[in-house]
């Protein structure tokens, strides 16, 4: 096995007609020559049967293999149970359980190493069980990181014994726990609208479900492909919670938030629209009567005014009252009309 090229090879003799290779009798790999054939990924930690079967041109067929990684130390004291998860969009986190055969001074180191490139991360936040026992490792900032095959390695180290490592190869994706979406609800009296929205470095197309209950009647559920908003007409008191689902790479299985908390909305209609509907036209009615009422109430007064107090007859004036048709004379006071009597002047002396 040729570590670095990820190549396993051989030396054969004859006339062959095909050569393939297996590990541990499930992969089979067919050669790329007929002397080696390639796999994408080597495990380090956990050894596996190689496996190379060869068919003559006669139709005779033999095999033979090897055993790699080679086994050292002791397999009880390396970490057990590994597992990791992608959470809370940013996080990766690794936890392990202490070898029940590990020694006492037993110390685990982990590490993120990319499969293709073997570029490693040494694990930035260890946490340790209550023996100061690194059991868990945390990475933030997953963005960071291509979209590509991992291998998270957990190393032993002792004074005692040598420890076999622990790995898990994945793809983040494929181990990705998508988080609840964030939802928001604005309503007014006549609807209401819902949205939500949730992240992920490795997936676009994300579809969701809604789970809605109005009032007391019974939850229902709606899909909502690719879309994040729901619009609900009228729709009173109610509880609604979604969650995010994504087709799977691996065995084209969905992966599947929790649910959101539910959340309640109270979106009335206005409670005193029945009496908006009858009082708008009332008003309107009742003003109308308030105006008649005031006219005829005018009216009335104004007659009996006048039987009270009938008008006063006014003099007619000459120049406003159209006295501008009538023949005029001009009045000149320096000299007297032709109508004019002349006076005479009368002294009294005294009397006799």
């Amino acid at each position: 096995m040729e570590t670095k090229s990820k190549m396993l090879a051989w030396d054969v003799t004859g006339n062959i007609s095909s050569i393939k290779c297996f590990k541990d009798s499930k992969n089979s790999s067919k050669g790329q020559t007929q002397k080696s054939c390639t796999f994408y990924v080597l495990p380090k930690c956990k050894a596996s049967n190689y496996t190379v079967n060869v068919t003559t041109v006669d139709g005779k067929s033999f095999s033979t293999w090897i055993r790699y990684p080679e086994q050292e130390g002791n397999p009880g004291a390396a970490a057990q149970g590994l597992e990791c998860q992608v959470h809370d969009v940013d996080f990766l986190t690794c936890g392990w359980k202490v070898g029940p055969e590990a020694p006492s001074d037993v110390q685990y180191s982990s590490y993120l190493e990319n499969v293709k490139t073997e570029n490693k991360w040494e694990c930035p936040r260890h946490t340790a069980n209550g023996l100061g026992i690194h059991v868990q490792c945390q990475f933030k900032g997953l963005s960071r990181f291509p979209h590509v095959q991992y291998r998270f390695l957990v190393n032993g180290n002792s004074t005692h014994s040598s420890i076999p490592c622990a790995e898990c190869i994945m793809y983040l994706s494929h181990i990705e726990e998508l988080s609840p979406p964030n939802m928001t609800v604005s309503c007014n009296k006549s609807h209401s609208v819902i949205e939500w929205k949730t992240r992920s470095h490795f997936y676009r197309k994300i579809e969701y479900e809604l789970e809605i209950q109005k009032g007391t009647d019974d939850p229902y559920t709606q899909k909502a492909h690719l879309k994040t908003s729901l619009i609900l007409s009228s729709p009173g008191v109610y509880t609604v919670k979604v969650r995010a689902m994504v087709l799977r790479y691996t065995n084209q299985k969905k992966g599947t938030s929790q649910w959101s908390a539910p959340q309640r909305i109270a979106c009335h209609q206005d409670e005193n629209a029945p009496l908006h509907f009858w009082l708008t036209p009332l008003l309107i009615a009742l003003a109308t009567l308030t105006f008649a009422g005031c006219a005829l109430l005018l009216c009335k007064r104004y007659s009996l005014r006048q039987k009270l107090f009938p008008p006063i007859p006014h003099m007619k004036d000459p120049i406003g009252d159209g006295a501008h048709t009538e023949n005029m004379l001009a009045w000149e006071s320096d000299r007297a009309g032709p109508e004019e009597c002349p006076v005479a002047k009368v002294q009294v002396l005294g009397e006799k």
